[in-house]
């Protein structure tokens, strides 16, 4: 079992992400809370890791804070929640905010993010409401809040912040909406986290 990794973060293509660890590139996928806040490609990362062993692949994903990972790790035994639909789930909100929606039956909140109905927001508050005592333990150290895409002008900033959104479960066209009237300057995770915070609010 691979539980953490520490390396240089070479590459960044939401909701992917390469480090370098002494030679070996290691590709995770990450939630978008993670992402926004990983430092400009080149330098160091400490990231948690999940590995997941599946009869055609190994999957690795990423974690930013302990507790993050904690908590995909709950949702992930929660019925009908798989890795994809976990990862949607912390992109939207953070540990908190999830928390809030579980202890305040708030399962309009939940319905807002890709691939929760009405039936599966229900289920997760139900279900993730006897896992907390498994896993809170109070917040834990974060990655430096502040992201920089590292390779400035690479690729078309809207075009990956979409293509992140979909992978998310977001529709195309939901995704092109979400991005519309945001600053098209911005960095992918800027971009991803604004439109992100925008639908949550919305």
């Amino acid at each position: 079992m691979i539980g953490r990794l520490q390396g240089q973060l070479i590459d960044k293509q939401p909701p992917w992400i390469v480090v370098d660890v002494q030679g070996v590139g290691y590709e995770l996928e990450t939630s978008m809370t993670t992402l926004v806040a990983l430092p400009m490609v080149g330098e160091r990362v400490f990231l948690y890791t999940h590995l997941s062993i599946r009869d055609d692949a190994h999957l690795l994903y990423g974690f930013g804070r302990e507790h993050e990972r904690a908590l995909f790790r709950a949702l992930i035994k929660v019925n009908g929640v798989g890795p994809k639909l976990a990862l949607a789930i912390l992109s939207g909100m953070d540990e908190d905010a999830f928390m809030r929606c579980v202890r305040d039956d708030d399962s309009k909140a939940l319905t807002k993010l890709p691939g929760v109905g009405k039936k599966t927001a229900e289920r997760l508050i139900i279900e993730m409401r006897d896992r907390f005592p498994n896993w809170e333990s109070g917040r834990d150290a974060s990655l430096p809040l502040e992201a920089t895409n590292g390779q400035a002008a690479a690729r078309n900033s809207v075009a990956d912040a979409e293509a992140a959104l979909v992978s998310l479960g977001y529709k195309l066209t939901e995704a092109s909406r979400m991005l519309a009237d945001l600053d098209g300057s911005q960095s992918t995770e800027a971009l991803i986290k604004a439109a992100l915070t925008q639908r949550m609010k919305g």
